[in-house]
């Protein structure tokens, strides 16, 4: 049976060394170098590249990570129950860099937490119930530990909930995507709209990853670059753009 938030919650972490690589040499990394003065958010999960961590756990942490240390958050590390070769590569193909992952290779950390779990009949051997703690120099101040049911559940321990419990108020960045083409003066003018409003984005260019002019007819109905997406919303050109944050601001 896994311990409840109570009996974790006011307790200090476990005193563990992990072992990572830096720049191509091992690095003992203890706990006191992750927690000592900090406040840090941890989650855990069962496994580096298994469906959920990657496709929602991992990412959206990534995400929310510049929102959570603009509420006095210092760090937000990701543990599992891997090794540093797997956990660093995980990282790298998931591009998050702004989580610092690691490797509870031993499961000292996840049995110290008394969340190490037996998996065997997964063929993973012992690993990590999925978790997340706020911690405030080596202290648990709260813990969001997943139910204990049958398969793999994701119900608490996301970031948008430790995002709301440690800052109910905070404004989430809506989802930026512009879909722009190289030389487009157009697509250089809706980014430069874009950045002085604060807004990061992800952009899809034509010519790269199969890109054409029909995937972008295909995703917004029409064949003229750029077309910015905010929230899942399609904005459109440039100039709608324009018209969208001139609109926002009259209306604020």
């Amino acid at each position: 049976m896994l311990p409840s938030t109570k009996d974790l919650e006011g307790k200090r972490v476990p005193k563990v060394t992990f072992k990572t690589r830096v720049n191509e040499q091992w690095k003992d990394v203890s706990t006191d170098d992750i927690f000592k003065g900090k406040k840090v958010v941890v989650f855990s999960l069962p496994g580096a590249y298994t469906p959920t961590c990657s496709s929602t756990h991992l990412p959206r942490y990534n995400e929310l990570a510049s929102v959570l240390k603009k509420n006095g958050v210092d760090d937000i590390v990701c543990i599992s129950v891997n090794d540093t070769f797997v956990m660093d590569q995980w990282k790298r193909d998931q591009e998050a860099g702004n989580i610092n992952v690691l490797p509870d290779g031993n499961g000292e950390f996840t049995e110290g937490m008394g969340m190490l779990v037996d998996k065997s009949n997964l063929g993973f051997g012992k690993r990590s119930w999925r978790y997340s703690m706020l911690v405030d120099d080596g202290v648990v101040k709260k813990m969001f530990i997943e139910p204990e049911k049958e398969g793999d559940p994701f119900e608490v321990s996301d970031a948008d909930t430790m995002l709301k419990h440690i800052a109910p108020n905070a404004t989430i960045p809506e989802p930026v995507v512009i879909f722009a083409k190289p030389g487009c003066p157009h697509c250089a003018r809706a980014k430069s709209l874009l950045e002085s409003e604060g807004y990061k984005y992800d952009e899809i260019t034509l010519g790269k990853d199969n890109v054409t002019s029909n995937t972008l007819r295909g995703v917004s109905g029409a064949g003229t670059w750029p077309q910015v997406f905010i929230g899942g919303k399609l904005i459109g050109t440039a100039d709608d753009l324009q018209k969208y944050f001139e609109a926002a601001k009259k209306a604020a």
